[in-house]
């Protein structure tokens, strides 16, 4: 018998996690802001990669962009270079232990900032200051805790529905 995993539970996470994006946070911490969005369309991409792809990816990065006011299409080349990146690599981290998902997830939330960087130096803005560079470490530390918390609802749903 093949389950279904819940279409409402991947649209809500995202629309969490887009409501993550737009939460003002005090001062400081603004710029070490995990980029909640990426992780959850990360979980997604290695769970049900054929309801998520790059399509999807391209939509939440331009939600984004419209909704925090960025320049558009700047968050949508992150998403789509991070979710390529993990369709190219899903193989190997589906199968990785949590630990080494996470260092690896550190590693995709790095390269995402410096893809970030390399967009606001080609559009002339300012740099990055230092305490954006802690937010890949802030998201290594909440991966284990994102994919557990995600794949028990998704595994909670696939029991109701089937």
């Amino acid at each position: 018998m093949i389950r279904r995993d819940s279409f409402w539970l991947r649209l809500s996470s995202f629309l969490l996690a887009l409501v993550f994006v737009v939460l003002p946070l005090p001062g400081g911490l603004e710029l070490v802001r995990p980029f909640l969005l990426a992780m959850v369309l990360c979980y997604w991409l290695l769970e049900t990669p054929q309801h998520v792809g790059l399509g999807v990816a391209f939509l939440m990065g331009l939600s984004v962009d419209v909704l925090s006011a960025a320049l558009i299409g700047e968050n949508a080349l992150r998403l789509v270079v991070l979710a390529f990146l993990v369709q190219r690599f899903r193989p190997r981290l589906r199968f990785f232990p949590l630990w080494q998902q996470a260092l690896a997830m550190f590693a995709l939330l790095l390269n995402d900032r410096i893809v970030m960087a390399a967009i606001h130096w080609l559009a002339g803005a300012p740099g990055l200051p230092w305490s954006a560079w802690l937010s890949p470490v802030i998201g290594l530390a909440l991966w284990p805790w994102l994919f557990v918390l995600l794949d028990s609802l998704r595994l909670r749903s696939r029991e109701r529905s089937g």
